[in-house]
Parts: C-alpha cells; sequence; structure tokens
C-alpha cells in the first residue's frame, strides 16, 4: 500500500506537503478563513458588530445571513486545507477559493463604486477583503507557473 501512496520523489503526500511553501501558505489561509467562519457561525451579532471592517456600513443586521456567509468561508477552510494537504488537487481547490474571494472583493468594488458603501470604505475592506484576494490570485498564479515548469520538466506529458 505503501507504493501507491507514495509521490514520484518517494515522500508520502502529508510528507511532501509539510515541505512545501504551499503547504504552508495553504494551511494558513485555512486556519485563518476556518477562524473567521467559526466566529461568523458561533456568534453572528458579535461578529457583526466587533469585525474591525465596518460591516454595519453594508447594510442592516441579519443573524441567518451571517451565519450563511459563515457556511460560504467554512467550505473555502475546508477546501485551503485539503490543497494545503494534497498536492495533487491544489490548484483547482485553490482555484475555487480565489474565486469567491474574487468575486466577494469585486463585489465590495462595485459597492463602493454606486455609492451603497459609505466613501472611505475601502481602507475598512483593505485587509480583509482585498488582500486576501490579491494574495490567492498571486499562488493561483504562482501554482499555475510551478505546474507548467513541472510539465515542462517532464517533456510536456502532464
Amino acid at each position: 500500500m505503501t507504493t501507491i501512496t507514495t509521490l514520484r520523489s518517494g515522500a508520502r503526500p502529508r510528507e511532501a506537503a509539510r515541505r512545501d511553501g504551499f503547504a504552508w501558505a495553504l494551511g494558513a489561509a485555512a486556519l485563518l478563513t476556518a477562524a473567521n467562519a467559526l466566529w461568523m457561525l458561533a456568534a453572528p451579532a458579535h461578529w457583526y458588530h466587533e469585525l474591525p471592517a465596518n460591516v454595519p456600513a453594508t447594510g442592516a443586521y441579519n443573524e441567518h445571513f451571517v451565519r450563511d456567509i459563515g457556511c460560504a468561508f467554512l467550505v473555502m477552510a475546508v477546501a485551503l486545507a485539503w490543497a494545503a494537504l494534497r498536492p495533487a488537487v491544489r490548484l483547482p481547490l485553490a482555484a475555487v477559493a480565489t474565486l469567491f474571494l474574487v468575486a466577494h472583493a469585486l463585489l465590495h468594488v462595485f459597492d463602493s463604486w454606486r455609492g451603497y458603501l459609505p466613501p472611505g470604505h475601502w481602507h475598512h475592506d483593505l485587509a480583509g477583503v482585498y488582500a486576501p484576494a490579491l494574495a490567492s490570485i498571486v499562488l493561483v498564479l504562482a501554482l499555475l507557473r510551478r505546474d507548467a515548469r513541472t510539465r515542462a520538466h517532464r517533456g510536456g506529458s502532464a
């Protein structure tokens, strides 16, 4: 059974992931995302009022809606953790998480542009909305670049 779970390098998937910088980045992102998700699910009113992102400026408090979004963040945390542990599925899982983060950021841009969010709200979104989306894009581009190099090294085979 060991030969089935062994990578080409001879290391088992989790052992290889521990030596991989992508695994560390994805694992950290998974932990932060899971912490946010669990906060949203366990204490939605506290999250709504205490997150340093001026969430009340986005609309009236709705406990069910905060928990709905908490579920989405929890799913994203699972995908990121899975990607950290399994290099073979890393790119598609990270790409889906990136899609969510970019769509979320674009919604904030749109709402700022149309005046739904107060002027200057972008600085509240910088750390929690825009930076994660940008970091996720950079990570996926790096994964794509690494995969292209790996394919080229193997002579073009996938």
